[in-house]
């Protein structure tokens, strides 16, 4: 345990040891001082911790993927007050704008991330170290920078493709490739990555959190998906699913607390240690808990709950009062805000205002596999376990909704409702071909050119070979 904790503080100290230097990509890397220095099994494991500290920053509850796939969808809505509120609202408006100052810092997070990748790669090429230290230090970046490019080619289509550590003028050079072009750099990271990694049981405790095969094969499962390759999605997520290394907890409760981590269910996720400001501790209870300081701290307000959410739930579904919470109470007046529950840190030790909250964040788990296996080969079978875990009757009984009558909106809504606030909706609309007819007919102003973010005009203007997308010139 001694071991697992320095590891999150190491992590935490790479945090703030991250650097940059201006280009339009924002390509600077971990320490441009000690970089040049790489050599020894210890130095690289600095800079895996320092790249796998990314995800803190990918991964934030008001990070990239949470706008894109929460307040972009039909999920939530925002109350916080902090930041610029225009560029906040313009996500869920569908009125972003290329001078949006999230886009851009979230273009700039993605590259500063990927960048910390490179740098890895770059260097183990040459270290005087064991070749299959290598081959598993290169498998751990090639697999975060496909996750990194995976979620920037659903945000912006065509990307300026970076897979070595570049200067700011060598950077110039770089342009938008097309979509499908990241396409085959992702798949290209994830083959060598599944080669290479360890198996879950595999992974010592000393290495919490690091990915394994099975979390490269979901991961390329999904990327199938993607791109409508649902026989290679089958074929992977299959693998994942005959592998034994991961399976359903009993109940969809003991998936949620700030004690639980790394669970038969987990197959990628993101580790915190609450407790102390000098670890990364987890902040999705402030962020998601109402704009109010009732409880000793502000929360942010940021992904409540919108009714259709909430009224997707059957009524008998337990999943729904786990994920959400109706409301609060200042005092003896009960506010009515419906909000995110599942990453809820009662007591939590209190520090600089904030509540250094312990619960983890899965990026892919289990169920995420059994209904894309579902949505791959068209099989009930897989999404009734997920119906079954819940109580609920299966895809082909007599009471089971009428409202989801085909497999794909039954897959839908499974989706929904089983991985609600966890980051996967906008996605799973943009893939399934549903996300313009289904927000347009709820009210959002979406188009087929507003299915991607604009390219940051800043980026525009220090290199005017970048070109825009459709529905943003």
């Amino acid at each position: 345990m001694k071991k697992i904790k320095q590891l999150y503080v190491l992590l935490a100290i790479c945090l703030v040891a991250t650097s940059c230097k201006d280009s339009f990509l924002e390509l600077a890397p971990i320490s441009n001082a000690t970089a040049d220095n790489f050599k020894t099994t210890d130095d690289f494991e600095l800079a895996v911790n320092s790249a796998y500290a990314s995800l803190y920053t990918i991964y934030h509850p008001e990070g990239p993927v949470s706008y894109c796939n929460e307040q972009m969808s039909d999920n939530a809505i925002m109350f916080n007050i902090s930041g610029i509120q225009a560029d906040k609202w313009q996500f869920k408006d569908y009125s972003l704008m290329t001078t949006n100052t999230m886009v851009y810092q979230f273009w700039q997070d993605y590259y500063k991330s990927i960048f910390s990748t490179n740098i890895v790669l770059n260097k183990i090429e040459g270290a005087n170290l064991s070749a299959a230290y290598k081959n598993e230090v290169k498998a751990q970046m090639q697999f975060l920078r496909a996750l990194y490019y995976f979620n920037m080619v659903q945000t912006w289509g065509d990307l300026p493709i970076v897979t070595t550590p570049l200067t700011g003028d060598e950077a110039y050079a770089i342009l938008r490739s097309p979509q499908a072009a990241v396409y085959e750099q992702i798949k290209k990271d994830l083959l060598f990555a599944i080669d290479k990694l360890p198996l879950a049981s595999a992974i010592p405790s000393t290495k919490v959190g690091r990915a394994s095969k099975g979390a490269a094969q979901t991961l390329l499962g999904k990327v199938y998906l993607t791109l409508g390759d649902k026989t290679s999605a089958a074929a992977v997520l299959k693998e994942v699913y005959n592998s034994n290394e991961y399976a359903l907890l009993p109940s969809y409760a003991s998936l949620w607390g700030p004690n639980v981590k790394n669970t038969k269910e987990s197959i990628f996720e993101i580790q915190y240690l609450g407790g102390s400001v000098s670890a990364p501790y987890s902040r999705y209870y402030q962020t998601f808990y109402p704009n109010n300081n009732f409880l000793g701290f502000y929360g942010a307000g940021m992904n409540q709950v919108t009714d259709d959410l909430y009224n997707e739930y059957e009524s008998a579904d337990p999943r729904r009062d786990l994920s959400i919470a109706l409301g609060y109470n200042n005092g003896n007046t009960f506010i009515a805000q419906k909000y995110p529950i599942k990453w809820t840190h009662t007591n939590a030790v209190l520090g600089g205002g904030n509540p250094l909250a312990n619960n983890n964040f899965m990026v892919l788990r289990y169920a995420d596999v059994l209904l894309m296996l579902a949505e791959a080969t068209g099989e009930a079978s897989y999404l009734n376990l997920v119906r079954a875990r819940a109580g609920l009757p299966k895809f082909g009984e007599t009471n089971y909704p009428t409202a989801y009558s085909t497999i794909s909106l039954a897959v839908e809504h499974e989706r929904r409702v089983e991985l609600a606030l966890e980051f996967h909706r906008w996605f799973d609309l943009k893939r399934s071909g549903r996300a313009v007819s289904l927000l347009t007919a709820k009210g959002k102003a979406i188009t087929n050119d507003k299915l991607l973010l604009p390219i940051p005009q800043i980026v525009r203007s220090q290199n005017a070979g970048i070109t825009q997308n459709n529905g943003y010139n």
